[in-house]
């Protein structure tokens, strides 16, 4: 289980680490967006430089709430709730904060009681590679 911190504008933040081509693991705060229903994760492309993932499929579209964008799906490594997974990463510019999408919510459990600043992600499934 991972808790979580409420923004200043009650947005959802949980703790991630992302691990690098090389094995380096940088933690980071990434905001969950319902509203990314397409993807398990969404950072900017300066990002990008330091992990050196590998390209798995270049130039989609997609609509966000800012409109019509295009991105680069990386094929990225990161650990949350404990367990390293594997999972398609979209990477664009003007992407201002990390984000992980409602997909999360397929295997794991989201409990919010924001009156008690309680916010937890918790995994449900152990399966270490998403598609």
């Amino acid at each position: 289980m991972i808790s979580g911190s409420f923004g200043d504008n009650g947005e959802l933040l949980f703790e991630i680490e992302l691990v690098a081509a090389n094995d380096d693991k940088f933690s980071i705060e990434a905001l969950l967006d319902t509203g990314f229903t397409d993807g398990w994760l969404a950072i900017n492309t300066q990002d990008l430089e330091v992990l050196e993932w590998s390209l798995m499929t270049a130039q989609i579209e997609m609509r966000t709430a800012r409109g019509e964008a295009r991105f680069d799906i990386y094929e990225g490594k990161l650990i949350i709730d404990g367990t390293e997974v594997i999972i398609p990463v979209h990477v664009g510019d003007d992407i201002p904060d990390t984000i992980i999408g409602s997909l999360w919510l397929d295997i794991m459990q989201l409990v919010v009681n924001k009156p008690k600043r309680i916010l937890t992600l918790e995994r449900v499934e152990s399966n270490e590679n998403i598609d």
